[in-house]
């Protein structure tokens, strides 16, 4: 089963084709094939969950100067150009100057390869996608910008092309929610873990998103007057996605008792009340309250209900991780997953470690059906109560860390290993074999060296060169842990 999104993914994008004026009267028919052309990109963007903003042909450096305050209006969050055929720089040294959004340049060609023998110009200009984007490139250097990224490829029947279109577009994704995003932060940080500190203003100043302050009573409000119906409705949805297994070898761990459930099920739902409230888009938060208090209870036991949350992209970070729920907005909007993770156990045997956590986490990316088991106690926290165990789909994965800098900036760390087969633990967390180049301790050794937090975003499919360009676009520095 898979959790369904509670919003849909959004994003807006701008697309505009170039082209070279002086070719129209030339070449009769060879504007109507550019507007064709363009139109086949936009109807490939059209599937991918995009609001796109079409800005027509652009052959002038007449219509670049008035497309571009145009674009600024549109609030875009990407730019797709369309190298149509050959086209003068003219047409985009105003946008590359003036505009501070990511642009992506297109250059689909028709053909697989031209007819040579039975050749003609008009031929040759309708597959000419390629032939100015050297000129755009060094333009946008001299404009002092680094040189757009581009996709190659022919306009139909090209899967590696497609794939690049839909990569761009999740990205468009991610940067349209970091730039709106409304981030929850309440309690406190554990008073022992100094790398949790961030300060939210420096999460506006870097992604634009606002950090709203949450108090514990705002969920309390709900959960006073939760109705039994709504808990009882919760508690299916809960059976429907965990397996609740006997208990094994750990001795604070037991089947899921009914009273558990109940008490997770009551939170789910008095959380999922408060972030419709507050309109909130993800939350990070830490509290204990007054032992045996009604408090106690309900903010000790968020794990189920946050590890649904996140599946159904509204990401929860406990331990006040702010900087971490970043990381998993990012993979999230990605559409790679994003669980709470750190570093566990090392297997020496397997040269693999264990990468899990206590909660949250994002069902979606299980290998299996995930398991709820109760806990007599939370190690190395308050409360007791139901727990989230499961281990992440095999195969590729992707690690990325949002820590602090020497100069008190933020930095993306970036890993990509692969998830193993290997037995878990049935501790009532999360955990996975992660498997990382070139062994195990010289991983580890280069990760440390980099300054992280000791959480970490966990997500599937290798996905480095993407969080790379997201860091680029905030101006971030984004470090990716070599393999070799």
């Amino acid at each position: 089963m898979r959790i369904n999104r509670r919003k849909e993914l959004t994003a807006n994008v701008g697309l505009l084709g170039v082209g070279h004026a002086t070719y129209w009267h030339q070449f009769d028919g060879l504007l109507q094939v550019m507007h064709e052309k363009q139109q086949v990109l936009k109807e490939k963007l059209e599937t991918h969950t995009v609001t796109i903003h079409d800005f027509g042909m652009v052959d002038t450096s007449e219509k670049a100067y008035s497309v571009v305050r145009r674009i600024q209006g549109a609030d875009l969050d990407m730019l797709f150009i369309d190298m149509l055929t050959y086209a003068t720089s003219e047409t985009f040294a105003p946008l590359v100057k003036a505009l501070q959004i990511p642009m992506v340049l297109v250059a689909l060609q028709p053909l697989q390869a031209m007819d040579y023998a039975n050749g003609t110009t008009f031929i040759q200009l309708c597959n000419d996608d390629i032939c100015s984007v050297p000129e755009f490139c060094s333009v946008a250097v001299r404009m002092g910008k680094n040189p757009p990224p581009v996709i190659i490829g022919t306009l139909e029947g090209d899967a590696e092309a497609d794939a690049e279109i839909a990569s761009w577009c999740r990205i468009a994704h991610v940067i349209h929610d970091l730039k709106n995003a409304r981030i929850g932060l309440m309690g406190h940080v554990l008073e022992t873990m100094y790398d949790m500190h961030v300060d939210p203003a420096l999460i506006t100043r870097t992604f634009g998103c606002h950090v709203v302050p949450v108090e514990p009573d705002d969920v309390m409000k709900h959960y006073v007057k939760t109705p039994s119906d709504a808990i009882d409705a919760m508690k299916g949805r809960i059976r429907s996605f965990f397996d609740t297994p006997d208990p094994t070898s750990d001795n604070i761990t037991f089947m899921l008792r009914e009273e558990d459930l109940e008490l997770a099920a009551k939170v789910a739902v008095s959380l999922e009340s408060m972030i419709d409230e507050r309109k909130l888009t993800g939350l990070a938060y830490y509290y204990e309250a007054l032992e045996g208090s009604e408090m106690r209870k309900m903010v000790t036991n968020f794990i189920v209900g946050n590890s649904l949350l996140t599946s159904a992209g509204f990401p929860m970070c406990g331990e006040y991780d702010l900087k971490t729920l970043m990381a998993m907005l990012i993979m999230d909007r990605l559409e790679i997953g994003g669980s709470f993770a750190e570093f566990h156990p090392m297997d020496f045997k397997q040269n693999s470690i264990l990468v899990g956590h206590d909660g949250p986490h994002h069902i979606n990316i299980a290998q299996r059906k995930p398991v709820l088991r109760s806990l007599s106690k939370y190690h190395g926290k308050p409360g007791n109560g139901a727990g989230v165990e499961f281990k992440i789909q095999e195969g590729p994965i992707t690690m990325l860390a949002i820590t602090v800098d020497i100069k008190g900036d933020l930095k993306f760390i970036v890993a990509e290993g692969e998830s193993v087969s290997g037995a878990i633990p049935p501790t009532g967390n999360t955990n996975t074999h992660g498997l990382f180049k070139p062994n195990l301790k010289q991983f580890l050794r280069r990760w440390m060296a980099e300054g992280p937090t000791h959480h970490f975003a966990l997500g599937i499919g290798h996905h480095a060169k993407e969080i790379a360009y997201i860091a680029q676009t905030f101006g971030v520095s984004c470090v990716i842990i070599p393999t070799v």
